[in-house]
Parts: structure tokens; sequence; C-alpha cells
């Protein structure tokens, strides 16, 4: 009778450290999953209320986050110091205007709030020729009478898919998640909906007109990711064809908290395969900034009257 009793408490005890240490491997991988890591823009918070004439570590790597996004030039004698000068509060200016921020040239908590956001790694101002807003606002007249004011934006030369080239096929890379598929194929129909563009994924013997893919860190490109957080996605603009997501993101299909939608960032970089740069307007599919957690899954008029005015349609 005690052997049994012994053989029954030792199963019992085994049990028992078995449904620990799955409970233990649960609760790490969880943990793991919704790890909160540092943005590569964290920096930017303790430069708050810096203004011209500062000297603080730190303005550095402000400058080279506004040259990255196409707002100060490496080509400034002073690029490369702690020095807040003349250049960089006229870029921190114009960044505001940009996102309809007071445009005071001091990084106030509003601009490094803004700054420290998730986005798109596409620059919003390319070569100094093209803008989110100054540089490209367009008045157009409305049918109702009076007019609205279209904040969309283009490359450099406004470069565009050939006239004869409306069919456009894409495909994905070797890498690119299961689950990613179906939502990018959805942001390519949505856009064929409203353009004179049609899409298609490509067969197996041809070659693609775009590609989709998922990299890390310094993939060949020239415009290397930046690990979680920071810069999410980019593409480049016609007749290049490629679109990155950055790998070491958390993805979803459609909303989950912590997460970036891959329909939503998809619609974004669609718009630049096709020709559109960034709007200024925060409901536009190409304003940006990307929020964990939310969908977007349609066009907004700003993002239809670009692509319209780029290709005459």
């Amino acid at each position: 009778m005690a052997s049994k009793l012994s053989h029954i408490s030792l199963f019992t005890c085994t049990l028992l450290f078995v449904l620990l240490s799955l409970l233990a491997h649960a609760t790490s991988s969880e943990t793991h999953n919704n790890k909160i890591t540092s943005s590569p823009f964290e920096f930017l918070e303790h430069l708050k209320r810096c203004h011209k004439g500062d000297k603080v570590q730190g303005i550095q790597g402000l400058k080279k986050y506004l040259g990255k996004f196409g707002y100060l030039s490496s080509n400034n004698g002073h690029f490369n110091d702690d020095d807040f000068d003349d250049q960089l509060e006229s870029a921190i200016k114009t960044y505001q205007i940009n996102y309809h921020l007071k445009a005071t040239g001091t990084l106030d908590a509003k601009t490094v709030s803004n700054m420290m956001m998730p986005r798109c790694g596409v620059a919003d101002i390319i070569n100094g020729t093209s803008s989110m807003r100054s540089g490209k606002k367009r008045h157009r007249h409305h049918p109702h009478g009076g007019h609205t004011v279209a904040n969309y934006s283009f490359f450099e030369e406004n470069p565009t898919w050939p006239a004869s080239k409306y069919h456009l096929t894409y495909a994905f890379l070797q890498g690119t998640p299961a689950e990613a598929m179906g939502p990018v194929s959805s942001a390519f129909q949505t856009w064929a909906a409203n353009t004179h563009f049609t899409f298609s994924e490509a067969q197996n013997n041809q070659n693609p007109d775009l590609t989709v893919s998922f990299n890390r860190g310094d993939h060949g490109d020239g415009t290397p990711f930046d690990g979680p957080g920071g810069t999410i996605a980019h593409a480049f603009a016609p007749t290049n064809g490629r679109l990155h997501y950055d790998a070491d993101e958390r993805f979803s299909v459609g909303a989950v908290s912590g997460a970036y939608d891959f329909e939503t960032v998809a619609l974004h970089e669609i718009g630049h395969l096709l020709g559109l740069g960034h709007s200024s307007v925060q409901g536009a599919i190409m304003f940006p900034s990307v929020r964990a957690g939310v969908t977007q899954q349609s066009l907004h008029g700003d993002d239809i009257q670009g692509i319209k005015a780029l290709y005459n349609t």
C-alpha cells in the first residue's frame, strides 16, 4: 500500500513539475512577444525645450534624424556637431509646418512627441524639391463652390509608370510571412479600385514589376532599417518597384495592440511605388506616421486627388 501511494505521489509531483515548466515557458514567450523595446528615436526625449544657441549632447543625432527625412543637408558644415544653429532652427520650422505644429523652431514637447512616432522610412522632403505641405499645396475648385486644399506630394521630377504600363504584377520574396500575403494583396486591390491601375500576383515564370519583402538592418538598398520602432517600412518610386517591411517589427492582421497592420502599412507603401510622396493630411494614407494597434483600409480624398493629378486621370 505504501509503495502504491509512493508511486502516485511521484506521478503527481512529476505532472506538477511539467505543468509548471509549461506555464513558465508560456509566460516567458508572452513576455518576449510583448517586450517593450526602446525606440531608435527615444534619444529625442531629453532634447525637449532646446532652441537656437544651445549646445547639448544629442543635437548631432537630431541633425541626422532631420537629414534622413530630408529637412537638413549633410553638406552643412555643422551637421556633425551639437550646435543648435540657424540651419537647424530653420529645418525644425519646416518640420513643424509640415505636421501642423506651431512653427517656433524650438523643440517643444509636441514636436518631440511627433518626431518620436514610428513612421515610414521615405523622406518627407526629397532633395529640397518635394515636401508634404509647404512646397506642394494645391488649391482645387470644389464643385459646390469654394476651394479645397490638397497636401499630397510627389517624388523629385515626378517619376511615374509609363502610360502603357497600367497593369502591374507583384511577387512576395522568400521570407515573407504567409499571413502577410492576403492583406498586402487586398491593399493592391484598394489602389486598383481608385486608380487606372490593375494588379495581379506574378506567375512563377514572370519577372514581377513589384516585389514585397521583409528585411532587417542594412539590407543592401542604402536605407537600412533601425530595429523595433523608428522606421517601419519603406518603398521606392517608379519604376524601382521594391517594398520592404522591417522584419524586426511586430505586424498583425487587423488591429492588434502593439502591432502594425500589414494592410495599412502596404496601402501607404504602394502609394510610394506608384509615385506619391508624403501628405500633411493626418487622415491620409500617405501621412508619414504609423500607429500600432489601428487599421486604415481605405484611401483618403487627398490620396486619390494626388494619384489622379500625378497621372492626369
